[in-house]
């Protein structure tokens, strides 16, 4: 295994590190229900995505039964 010629500097080693920082997740609002959802994703609380229903809530379904 090969040994690095010189050490990195602390200012060096850092700034290599620099693009691994977190990013702030940015939320959007549903349209139908008003909760936060990632963008380009269906609902999880309404099962819609661009206004259209596309998921199945199994909660929705035990109401509609009784």
């Amino acid at each position: 295994m090969s040994v690095p010629a010189k050490r990195r500097s602390r200012s060096e080693a850092r700034r290599g590190r620099s693009h691994q920082a977190l990013k702030k997740v940015k939320l959007n609002k549903c349209p139908k229900c008003g909760k936060a959802v990632l963008p380009h994703t269906a609902c999880k609380f309404c099962g819609s995505y661009k206004g259209k229903q596309v998921l199945k809530i199994k909660s929705k379904i035990k109401k509609e039964k009784k």
